[in-house]
């Protein structure tokens, strides 16, 4: 039984990195069934620290909610700024419905992390380093000159786009740190 949540995640992951890759989409029946499988899984399966952490156990509906609404929150920004795709940030929230709130929080970092790495590859890949690194200087460039001014100092997204990330990589990327410090020490990384 305590491998079967795990299995599960990993699939779901799995899923939406596949997707992503293919598609650059993240089919929203994948995360919103992963989500309810996760608050289900949370609320049904004996109390515990956590699916993936010592004591094996479920963190209870409410945790699982807040963990689904922490990973919502945490990177809708992102998606307002079009930085990230509606998909991306649903996945983060399927996430936080297995993991809770503290943990995903967590994940975030670790995935925002990572998607600077994945960025900085596949522009490197694809010869756009310089565009991708250029468009960067003037969005921060712009935001100071506007905070200078005295107005609100905002980023807004580039007039030509570097480029779309298959942001389920780094979602991943940042998940499986917490998933590999949990099956080797029983504990979880961000507690």
């Amino acid at each position: 039984m305590t491998q079967l949540p795990l299995l599960i995640f990993c699939m779901l992951l799995a899923l939406a990195v596949w997707n992503d890759l293919r598609t650059r989409r993240i089919p929203n029946a994948l995360v919103f069934g992963g989500a309810v499988v996760g608050l289900l899984l949370n609320s049904f399966v004996p109390p515990g620290a956590g699916l993936f952490i010592q004591p094996f156990g479920g963190i209870g509906f409410w945790s699982a909610l807040a963990g689904l609404g922490v990973g919502l929150g945490l990177l809708l920004p992102m998606y307002a700024l079009r930085a990230l795709g509606a998909g991306d940030v649903k996945l983060m929230a399927m996430v936080g419905a297995f993991v809770g709130a503290w943990p995903v929080a967590g994940i975030t970092l670790l995935t925002l992390l990572a998607g600077g790495v994945l960025a900085l590859v596949v522009a490197a890949f694809n010869g756009r380093l310089k565009h991708a690194l250029n468009n960067t200087l003037q969005m921060l460039k712009y935001s100071l000159l506007r905070s200078l001014a005295g107005e609100i100092a905002k980023i807004e997204a580039p007039a030509v786009a570097s480029g779309r990330l298959p942001y389920a990589v780094a979602i991943a990327a940042g998940a499986l740190p917490y998933l590999v410090f949990g099956a080797v020490t029983g504990r979880s990384l961000f507690a």
